[in-house]
């Protein structure tokens, strides 16, 4: 009996991992998931930046499951309304959400929101982060970040900036922390989105902004605008000649605009391992990451632990750039 039950533990400890992979690749039902199509919620407007993160996922997706990956489109009121519709979604791994850096600022931006980001939702993988670049009309007196600091802090809010409008990850809370960072006082001038304010730019009538690569480069190119820096902690591929914000005298300094795919809280953690593996593979075809390039993003994975954590280190980060610059929703 005492042989018979060690041969029993031994057998049981052989199965563990072949029945934690099963349940990794079962839903509420019981079969191999997905045993159906998912739906990815995708708070924006069709045709938009984060319209075509989703859509070029979804192909890699169906190959993946051999389900398709359907793609709802629920904008308005700054990703909340799509967001509150996942929300409210059964957690078995065919709701899936997709949200952008906009996802962590809407916490300190709106007073009360129908849901809580924390507790209403499941991390479960990175998929794309893109930074923004800070660039100057050619005619201001400033050729690099040390003049630009210094020439606003000879002249307090003489110099001006343009942004998408009140909130925005890179135009505008970007620019904010910016301000913070190297202690100067620069003029804010919100627009309904990037495009004019890009044109003003390149017109003279404003000083700078810290729009998207993709917007800016073909200017740069051309001398029509400067570039001063990129706002993440490493080089772009798409404009590796411009060094970030943080090796010029902004150590630490970093505002990506990213989207990542997020759950109805509850989603069991199997399940989320599993989508995030999927993703990674897909995130790693050479057409994807030549695709998100040629936007000024880069194809990143993050499994769900570590996403759950950067999360809330956005919302920590971002509300206290909030308060500080009195941003408030459009």
């Amino acid at each position: 009996m005492k042989t018979f039950s060690i041969f029993s533990v031994a057998a049981l400890a052989l199965l563990t991992p072949a029945l934690a992979c099963a349940q990794a690749t079962s839903a509420s039902s019981g079969q191999a998931y997905p045993s159906k199509p998912v739906r990815l919620i995708v708070p924006f407007a069709a045709g938009g930046p984060g319209d075509a993160v989703g859509r070029l996922l979804a192909p890699g997706f169906a190959e993946a499951w051999g389900q398709q990956l359907v793609i709802d489109n629920r904008a308005g009121a700054n990703s909340i309304v799509g967001s509150e519709v996942a929300a409210r979604s059964a957690p078995d791994g065919y709701t899936l959400l997709l949200v952008s850096a906009g996802f962590t600022i809407n916490t300190s931006l709106y007073p009360k929101l129908p849901f809580d980001v924390i507790r209403d939702f499941t991390p479960v993988t990175m998929v794309t982060f893109g930074p923004g670049i800070l660039v100057t009309h050619p005619s201001l007196p400033a050729r690099n970040l040390k003049e630009l600091v210094a020439l606003a802090k000879a002249k307090p809010r003489s110099l001006t900036y343009g942004s998408s409008g009140s909130g925005a990850p890179t135009s505008h809370l970007g620019m904010e922390l910016l301000k913070v960072t190297a202690g100067i006082e620069v003029t804010h001038i919100p627009y309904k989105s990037m495009a004019p304010a890009l044109v003003d730019v390149l017109g003279g009538q404003i000083h700078m902004a810290m729009p998207t690569i993709n917007v800016t480069l073909q200017h740069i190119r051309s001398g029509r605008l400067r570039a001063i820096g990129v706002t993440s902690l490493t080089r772009s591929p798409a404009i590796p000649e411009v060094a970030p914000l943080a090796e010029l005298g902004m150590p630490g300094y970093e505002a990506n605009n990213w989207y990542s795919l997020i759950a109805p809280g509850g989603l069991p953690a199997a399940i989320a391992e599993k989508i995030h593996a999927d993703t990674a593979k897909i995130l790693q075809a050479q057409e994807i990451k030549n695709r998100f390039n040629a936007v000024g993003m880069e194809a990143r994975s993050m499994p769900p632990a570590e996403l759950a954590a950067y999360i809330k280190s956005e919302i920590a980060k971002w509300g206290k750039v909030v308060k500080a610059s009195g941003a408030r929703p459009e």
